[in-house]
This record gives C-alpha cells, sequence and structure tokens, in this order.
C-alpha cells in the first residue's frame, strides 16, 4: 500500500487476500452508472454488495453488477428458504462493520458466506467497495471469487 492509498479494512484485506489490485477515489457518484463512468469501468463491472438476512444473526452478502437487481425468487430458491429480508442500515452496519453504501465483502466482519452473480463469472475487471466512501477496488472477477470462496448463482 503506498501513503496515499486510503487505509480501510477492505484496502487491508485486498492486500492480504493477495489481490492484485487497485485502488481509486472518486467524487461522490448520485448512481451506480455515474461511480463506474468514474472509475472508468462498464456499468456492469460494478458490483453492488448487499447484506441479505435469512434469520436472526444470519445474513449473507450478495453481489450484484451495477445495473440489475436481485432476482429474488431465485435467491430464495437456491438458499431453500422461503423468506428472505434486506436488514436495516444500523443491523447492516453491525453485521458487516461498514456503512451502507461502503459495504464490501473485503474485510468484512462476520465470515458472512458471499454469493456473486453468475455473469460476473469469467474474468476481466471489476469494482468492489472499498470501505469508505468514494473508494473502490478494482481487480480480476475470477481472482475476487476465487478469494472470497464465493458461491456463483444465477441470481438476478
Amino acid at each position: 500500500m503506498t501513503a496515499d492509498t486510503p487505509d480501510t479494512p477492505a484496502t487491508r484485506a485486498a492486500a492480504a487476500l493477495g489481490l492484485s489490485h487497485e485502488v481509486r477515489v472518486i467524487a461522490p457518484a448520485r448512481s451506480a452508472e455515474e461511480a463506474a463512468e468514474r472509475l472508468g469501468v462498464p456499468a456492469q463491472r460494478l458490483l453492488k454488495t448487499m447484506v441479505v438476512r435469512r434469520g436472526e444473526d444470519d445474513h449473507l452478502l450478495v453481489l450484484v453488477p451495477g445495473p440489475r437487481q436481485i432476482d429474488w425468487p431465485k435467491l430464495r430458491t437456491h438458499l431453500g428458504v422461503s423468506r428472505l429480508s434486506m436488514p436495516d442500515a444500523e443491523v447492516a452496519r453491525e453485521a458487516t462493520g461498514y456503512e451502507r453504501g461502503t459495504i464490501t465483502p473485503l474485510g468484512a466482519r462476520g465470515g458472512w458466506p458471499v454469493l456473486i452473480d453468475a455473469s460476473v463469472a469469467g474474468g476481466g475487471t471489476v469494482s468492489v467497495g472499498g470501505g469508505a466512501p468514494g473508494v473502490a477496488v478494482l481487480t480480476d472477477a475470477d481472482e475476487l471469487i476465487t478469494a472470497l470462496d464465493a458461491e456463483v448463482v444465477d441470481l438476478t
């Protein structure tokens, strides 16, 4: 890490996992598309990390490309549950250690399972949150999947 690289749990985790990565800092964006443009990646390669609650103190992290939405019936079927929810901001922070808008699987507390939409696999650069506003970690999709021991699933 260089002196001007933001020091967050996410940037430290990327380094500790041995990910080939680049950390970029951008001005706050109003949308995923705007953030992707500022980062210089297609919106399809900007990954949103969402905390999904299966039950009391039972969460998972779901990564989907910026313009896509979770297909809740597909996710429920895959997990074998009839009900899922998105926790409020405080519960999400407690579960991951990150504020909404900065949540990332890199360095998140909880050791929650990670699911990544199947459209992400196959290589190429992706951007995930860097654990602070405007901070992003760019890395290879397949390297990220391997480092996170993520399950690749059709989720969108």
